[in-house]
């Protein structure tokens, strides 16, 4: 029997461990390397078939740019497949917008391999992420099923292992236009290429190199070539970067900002965060703050092939 709707489905924010700009494509891509890890802050989205073709979005929060890109994913599979059939997707929107968490993005993927499974196209992952890549650089990655090192432009995944680890995310009021921080003259875009180097697991997945783990004050190896900019163009950045400095003993600011993150605690076995959220009368007006864990894998990792 056809399915006629998929509820509760997930779509998780990511954090950058870091972020290096390598390089930059005659087109004017730039080229990066990064870890990303999976986090358990999510969006929620349900998903009922349509017979007649349309593609409708409900918004059950804070309304949503009229076309994003939700919607652009529903349209791009619609008609890469020949489909005539439709859907009602319905966002409950918790990853807060320009925040470098990928919170878009990953609304995409999931609306690709949910519509995937309710359209019954069974197209397998690489096909969706053909797809994925042509609507964000991000994407891909929430497509791959697993925590990545990603490289180029978002189109080379190679799977990793990363323990265990809690998080403090911190999100200032302001947001940043990725385009407006990848234009700025501070912008360093040579940084050393790395190799990534390292055991397997025993389901063959890299495990970061030793060196990339916990640097002084339990920070990760590396930083972020985009962080300077996004504190020229945000002060608030530095200031959430501070705030999270003197509460955790590390910050760093994940893709393009405006979120900066701190690692908590110690990194062995499962983690429990101490709580879901920071105490408001803690935070600034318009600020959002959480606790996180990270995940071993994508909640819909089985739902493409």
């Amino acid at each position: 029997m056809a399915l006629r709707a998929l509820y509760d489905v997930p779509a998780p924010a990511k954090l950058n461990l870091f972020l290096h700009v390598v390089g930059r494509r005659a087109d004017g891509y730039h080229l990066l390397q990064s870890p990303f890890v999976l986090i358990d802050w999510a969006d929620t989205l349900h998903f009922e078939r349509r017979e007649d073709g349309r593609l409708v979005r409900h918004d059950l929060g804070d309304a949503l740019p009229a076309d994003d890109l939700c919607l652009r994913a529903a349209r791009a599979l619609q008609a890469a497949s020949g489909t005539p059939l439709g859907a009602d997707v319905s966002i409950a929107k918790r990853v807060p917008a320009g925040a470098g968490m990928g919170g878009g993005s990953s609304d995409a993927a999931s609306t690709l391999l949910a519509l995937n499974r309710l359209w019954g196209l069974n197209w397998p992952r690489q096909r969706l992420a053909q797809i994925g890549l042509a609507l964000g650089a991000d994407v891909p990655f929430f497509l791959g099923g697993y925590n990545a090192f990603v490289e180029g432009i978002g189109e080379r995944l190679t799977p990793i292992a990363v323990p265990p680890t809690a998080f403090a995310v911190l999100k200032p009021a302001a947001s940043l236009p990725t385009a407006d921080i990848f234009r700025h003259p501070a912008l360093r875009r040579d940084t050393e290429p790395l190799i990534l180097t390292g055991s397997l697991d025993d389901a063959g997945i890299s495990v970061l190199p030793a060196e990339w783990d916990a640097g002084e004050g339990g920070g990760y190896f590396g930083r972020n070539d985009l962080q300077i900019p996004a504190e020229d163009r945000c002060p608030e950045v530095a200031q959430a970067a501070r705030w999270l400095e003197s509460r955790f003993g590390n910050s760093r600011m994940t893709g393009s900002g405006s979120a900066v993150f701190a690692t908590v605690g110690a990194r062995v076995g499962t983690v429990e965060p101490p709580r879901a959220t920071f105490p408001a009368e803690e935070l600034p007006p318009g600020w959002v703050g959480r606790m996180c864990c990270s995940l071993q894998a994508h909640p819909l990792v089985g739902w493409a092939g």
